[in-house]
Formats: structure tokens, C-alpha cells, sequence
């Protein structure tokens, strides 16, 4: 087993993660995660070789389960016509709003052998983790309760990652519910009898935040908006440029149909009542965010980032590292 950095890249699908910043994060002593999240298993699997061949130190993959469950059709299909005239102005259509599950099978194969291997939205099934475990895979469960703390302890899983309340992106809670989510040093607390080694995850941005972590009972922390504006990650130009900004985040599903924290921005305001149907309105709104972006418009993409998104540098990842450790 590899000795656990306290200080571990968090995933940051979607455009930020980069194997030059997973190779860097562990360079600098942390763990780096390369986000199997919306890639192909071909795209992972090159990634995933790139990020080898530019460090020695380990690496970890990140993969999404998820669970076809029925979604309100016509909340959908009325979002859908919510959204026409943004399409519209950007002069594309709106992609096909579907379930799939991120080619799951493929990708944990593709992730089999590297240090450690982690989970958003749910839990692995136990023989998928003990196959894990044979290849000398750690297995990480991103976690939001202690109902799903339990139940990814009696799956196998080798430690929890519990993201709080502050976190950007998305909540990672298996059931995409409107009940509040609880800050991370309170569900550090509420988690710590489940006897798992604990990465505390949101709100991450300095070495007091680290400090408060470790003390709450966390064996390492999981940063994502601290390295947002690292030399090495792929974060869009807009995403940047908002991010060096600061302002307000809010919780939202306009961009995806599932909670997530970005900064606010004036798609979040124009659509407040998204219905609840991920990964549909993820692929719904798709071209729509990709237009946006080549137009380097802040306004029509998900600017996922965490509470504290006013406290990021643009530094080498290395150092980002560096400041963050106690």
C-alpha cells in the first residue's frame, strides 16, 4: 500500500483536469487524480498514459456511478423548450437529453492497477472492489451522510472522501435530493464512527482549512478550486477569468440536472427551477455550453467552483501543494 499524501487533487471533470496537473499534484508530494468523468475509456485510458509518463509518484482515477432511475419527462421536455431561445442565440441545437453510464465498466478496467481508484454518485459493487483490491487498487467513496458512509464500509471500500457543503461542481450525494448539505468539519463528525480513514473535501483553500481537517479527524484533505487556476489545468479561459474574478457561488442544476456549486452567473439566474435528471440535461445542454465557451462567453457555462473560489492563485500546481500542506 503507498503512504497517503495529505493533500490530494480533487477530480475536477469537465475541462480543468489535465494529466500535466495530476502528474504535477503528485510531483509536488499530493496525490493527482486524472477525472474519468465525461471522457471516452480511449480518452481515459491515453490520460491516463500521459499522467504515467510524467511522474513516478501515484496517480488515481476518478469514475461516476450512476443509476438509471426515472426522471419527470415532461419537466424535461418543458426545460428543453425553456432553453431554445439560448440555443438559439448561440446558433447551435440542444444535444439529446439521455441516460448513460459514462462507459463505468470500461473506465474502472482502464483504472485497474493504479494506486487508487474513486467513486462520485454512488458506491462500486463489492466484487468490482475486491477485483480492485487483487490488483493492489485502493478503493475511494465519495460520500455526503452516514447512511452512505455504511454502506460503502460494508461494500470494501478503503476510505471515504466526504464532501461538505462548500464544495464546487457537483454534490456528490447518491440521490440528487433538495435537502441542504451539511459543511464538511460537521459531517467529519457525523461519519467519524464508520472507522474509514477520511478525506475531507470543500472548502479547501489554505493551510487553516487543512489544519481544521486533520483536527476534525481527516487523514488527508481533496482540493479543487484551490488549483483551478493552476498553470497545468485545462480550465477554460471564461472559467478562469471568472474564477480570478471571485463573487458569490450558488447551488444550481440549469447546467447538468444535478445540484452542483458554481459561481453565479446570469444562465444560473435566467433558469432557477431545472427538474432533476442527470445525466439527461448534462447532454441537453452540452452544445449550448461548448458555443459559449469558443465565444468566451462566462455567462452560458457552468463555472463550477467552491465557497472559497476568492482564495485562488494562478501557481504551478507544485506550489499550490506546498502552501496548502500543514
Amino acid at each position: 500500500m503507498f503512504a497517503w499524501p495529505q493533500i490530494v487533487l480533487a477530480p475536477l471533470a469537465g475541462g480543468p483536469s489535465t494529466p500535466e496537473l495530476a502528474a504535477a499534484v503528485s510531483n509536488g508530494g499530493g496525490l493527482g487524480f486524472v477525472a474519468a468523468g465525461y471522457l471516452t475509456a480511449d480518452e481515459l485510458q491515453a490520460r491516463l498514459a500521459r499522467a504515467r509518463a510524467l511522474t513516478d509518484g501515484p496517480l488515481a482515477v476518478n469514475v461516476f456511478v450512476l443509476r438509471d432511475t426515472p426522471v419527470d419527462e415532461q419537466a424535461l421536455k418543458a426545460y428543453a423548450r425553456e432553453l431554445e431561445p439560448e440555443a438559439s442565440a448561440l446558433g447551435v441545437e440542444l444535444g439529446d437529453p439521455r441516460f448513460d453510464d459514462d462507459e463505468l465498466a470500461a473506465k474502472v478496467e482502464i483504472a485497474t492497477g493504479v494506486e487508487v481508484v474513486s467513486t462520485t454518485f454512488g458506491c462500486l459493487p463489492a466484487e468490482t472492489i475486491q477485483r480492485l483490491h487483487d490488483a493492489g487498487t485502493n478503493v475511494w467513496t465519495t460520500v455526503t451522510s452516514l447512511e452512505e458512509a455504511r454502506f460503502a464500509r460494508d461494500a470494501g471500500t478503503d476510505a471515504l472522501v466526504v464532501q461538505g457543503a462548500e464544495a464546487g461542481g457537483h454534490q456528490g450525494s447518491w440521490i440528487d435530493g433538495d435537502d441542504p448539505a451539511r459543511p464538511v468539519l460537521e459531517l467529519l463528525r457525523a461519519v467519524a464512527g464508520v472507522d474509514l480513514p477520511l478525506v475531507a473535501t470543500g472548502g479547501i483553500a489554505g493551510r487553516a482549512d487543512v489544519v481544521a481537517a486533520l483536527e476534525a479527524g481527516a487523514a488527508a484533505v481533496q482540493a479543487g478550486t484551490a488549483f483551478l487556476l493552476a498553470d497545468e489545468a485545462g480550465t477554460s479561459r471564461p472559467h478562469r477569468r471568472a474564477v480570478a474574478a471571485g463573487g458569490a457561488t450558488g447551488v444550481t442544476r440549469a447546467f447538468t440536472g444535478r445540484r452542483a456549486r458554481g459561481i453565479v452567473n446570469e444562465f444560473m439566474r435566467a433558469h432557477p427551477d431545472a427538474p432533476s435528471a442527470y445525466p439527461h440535461i448534462n447532454h441537453l445542454t452540452a452544445p449550448l455550453r461548448a458555443a459559449a465557451r469558443a465565444a468566451d462567453d462566462e455567462q452560458r457555462i457552468n463555472l463550477w467552483a467552491g465557497v472559497n473560489v476568492a482564495h485562488a492563485e494562478e501557481r504551478p500546481a507544485a506550489e499550490i501543494v506546498r502552501r496548502l500542506r500543514p
